[in-house]
């Protein structure tokens, strides 16, 4: 029966070993969308930014002009 035994005990090693490569694959691909995500809201709010840059500075020119 001990050949059994380590047999079960060595796939149940290799089981765990399996599902928490699994599991820190899973946690890295959330940390890169995680990254993505918050890229992706600092460009929109750079852009944001601009646009309203961008209209303040005709409303100004407008003024200057009346």
């Amino acid at each position: 029966m001990g050949f059994l035994d380590d047999a079960k005990h060595n796939a149940a090693e290799a089981a765990k070993k399996v599902s928490d490569a699994v599991e820190d694959g899973v946690d890295k691909a959330k940390d890169k969308i995680d990254e993505f995500k918050a890229e992706a809201d600092v460009k929109r709010a750079e852009a944001e930014r601009d646009a309203v840059k961008a209209r303040n500075d005709v409303k100004d020119e407008l003024r200057d002009n009346e």
